[in-house]
């Protein structure tokens, strides 16, 4: 899932609007018309290369090729014939612009006084014309391997469902453009359900100006919401921008700019699927010291934009300021949260009002940025993992100790209920001796993941290893914070799919003092793109199970206890905060402890350490884990 945008939505020729586009922090593009003066399929094999050249010169790529074909109800010969011609010129640029996806329409573009709207989703004799109509361009898109998608354009989203049933080619979708479905009564019975039923179909979503800019409408689409279900739900195409100004006292580029900021800042984390993102809600939510909130500052705006957010979002936390290396990134996430941005970390370290520093960083440079933070007097959090290497975490530890000052890890899933639940389970001995475990990650990355942002990602310096350092992490604390710390750990690595220096599937094996055997397993070439988790634990007296995602349409957690499955634990516990920001506020308020300290988040560490020493120092034999420090 990836951002992108129609280029002649700025009413300008490709030619200018490219720059522009790319000035804003995109690197794919959807092409349909204003290219040298014409529409995508007109253009001469010249016209492709010059328009290649263009996109590679700017590092930009192709999204989707967003063509009319077929976007006309039940045409005659002389228009089929058209129609085809105009598939061969779709073909010629899909294979210039190496983009296999098209968006198109299939024949059926009823008009209000036919009595047909609708029509198509119930009528076997009207499904059967459409299908003889389309038998041509549907065999010669198969020939050239192009994944069709449906725009609901002129047609209903129910209607794009039964052709595509009739089609029967599972790569070919849906092109889902929300708005032109938001007011229909299926979204206003139920907005998840509708949202989770559509998303499966979807090969890219469309994103208009109206429901989505201010002012244009009397309704607001939810797009944090939406862009959240289509992760979710393992989107690979674009989210692409079709602005339609409504508004032409702004230029068109404008309000499209405006539209990609928006989009910008509802976009979901880096972890799709993940539980990171499942506390609880703000709202209702008080604090005592909301008169007088904690003052947080973020630096890297990756996935520190989401947790800009989340702070600006905290009840008696404030955010000040956000900064990153990157301007636009900077820009893109002072300008959603309304507060400074700058490229340099110093000017916040020197901010007297700053109480805390969120490092959200490169992995490797988490330890650099923290203790510089610790130096100037700040309290830290840092996301996870803790840093790449076990002594920077040490000498973190050491650094907020030896000046009395706060230090987090943002392990966000020790704030939801489903983990401190499991925890107090285990501890409360219902499922007597653990036995045993088992941990499985799968999930999607290309390489344009790892090659993005300077291609800090899958290297050992940086990232600190691979799916194992990166993704893995999470589930690593997980079970640490579940069950506890093993003794010995052994572990074997590949790299299968990517041109990374470090792991794409990691597997290894947790030792317990009791006896108790754990296994770990976590991927990033698994081929359906989602966060696909599953947990087991085996105990003398019960068993845990959950999972979510991935074949999972809704996450399911099942306890074994005096023998019978049940859906709830014997006893529930919610988190007492909401959120890492909530925690640190209350600790640095209240003297509240801190749900992941440093040490902790040393120790999870410590696991992620042994596991990368058995499997490049010990040829996948068992090694202990580092001791505490002293």
């Amino acid at each position: 899932m990836q951002l992108s945008i129609f280029t002649d939505e700025l009413a300008m020729d490709v030619t200018k609007a490219l720059p522009i586009i790319k000035g804003w922090g995109l690197d794919l593009v959807d092409f349909r018309g204003r290219i040298f003066g014409k529409p995508i399929e007109r253009l001469t094999d010249e016209e492709l290369a010059s328009l290649r050249k263009l996109l590679d010169d700017l590092g930009m790529r192709t999204g989707c090729i967003e063509s009319s074909l077929a976007k006309v109800h039940l045409p005659d010969a002389a228009r089929m014939a058209a129609e085809v011609e105009k598939l061969e010129g779709i073909i010629r640029a899909a294979d210039a612009l190496d983009c296999r996806l098209v968006r198109s329409f299939f024949y059926w573009q009823p008009t209000a006084d036919s009595g047909l709207q609708g029509a198509l989703a119930i009528r076997p004799d009207e499904q059967q014309k459409v299908m003889d109509a389309f038998a041509p361009l549907a065999a010669r898109a198969k020939e050239a391997n192009l994944v069709l998608a449906f725009e609901n354009c002129g047609v209903c989203h129910d209607e794009v469902i039964a052709m595509l049933s009739m089609f029967d080619v599972p790569e070919w979708g849906m092109a889902w453009d929300v708005a032109n479905t938001w007011n229909c009564p299926e979204r206003e019975q139920g907005f998840e359900a509708f949202c989770k039923r559509l998303v499966p179909y979807a090969r890219q979503l469309h994103v208009k100006a109206r429901g989505a800019v201010p002012g244009i409408v009397d309704y607001s689409i939810p797009w944090d919401r939406v862009l959240d279900i289509a992760a979710n739900a393992g989107l690979q195409g674009p989210v692409s921008v079709e602005t339609h100004n409504p508004d032409k006292t702004k230029s068109d580029a404008d309000v499209s700019e405006q539209l990609v900021k928006i989009v910008q800042a509802a976009w979901p984390s880096a972890a799709p699927g993940s539980n990171i993102s499942k506390g609880k809600s703000t709202k209702d939510v008080t604090r005592a010291w909301q008169d007088n909130p904690v003052r947080f500052a973020v630096v890297g705006l990756g996935m520190g934009h989401n947790r800009a957010k989340m702070i600006s979002e905290t009840p008696g936390c404030e955010l000040v300021g956000v900064c990153d290396l990157v301007e636009s990134r900077a820009k893109r996430t002072g300008e959603a949260c309304k507060v400074p941005y700058n490229t340099d970390m110093q000017r916040w370290l020197d901010d007297d009002t700053v109480d805390v520093i969120y490092v959200m960083t490169e992995t490797g440079r988490h330890g650099e940025v923290a203790q510089a933070a610790l130096a100037a007097g700040k309290h830290v959090i840092t996301t996870k993992p803790m840093d790449a290497s076990l002594a920077a975490c040490d000498a973190m530890v050491r650094m907020a100790e030896e000046k009395g000052l706060l230090l987090a890890v943002d392990f966000g899933r020790r704030f939801n209920t489903d983990l401190v639940t499991l925890r107090h389970t285990v501890s409360s001995g219902a499922f007597g001796k653990l036995l045993s475990g088992s941990f499985e990650l799968k999930i999607l990355r290309t390489m344009d993941y790892f090659q993005s942002n300077g291609g800090w990602r899958g290297t050992r310096r940086w990232d600190g290893g691979g799916v194992l350092s990166n993704q893995s992490i999470h589930h690593i604390d997980e079970l640490a914070y579940a069950v506890g710390l093993p003794v010995k750990v052994r572990c074997v690595l590949w790299t299968q799919t990517h041109e990374i220096e470090a792991e794409d599937l990691g597997m290894a094996s947790w030792l317990y003092p009791n006896g108790a055997v754990i296994t770990f397993t976590g991927t990033t070439s698994y081929p359906h793109s989602t966060w696909f988790d599953r947990v087991e634990l085996v105990g003398t007296e019960g068993a845990y199970f959950r999972a979510e995602n991935g074949p999972f349409d809704k996450p399911m957690e099942r306890f074994f206890l005096k023998g019978a499955w049940r859906d709830e634990a014997p006893q529930t516990v919610e988190p007492e905060w909401l959120n890492a920001a909530d925690n640190m506020a209350a600790a640095i308020r209240t003297g509240a402890p801190l749900a992941c300290p440093g040490r902790d988040g040393r120790r999870t560490q410590s696991i992620l350490d042994a596991m990368y020493r058995s499997a490049y120092e010990a040829d996948g034999q068992w090694v202990d884990l580092a001791p505490d420090l002293a």
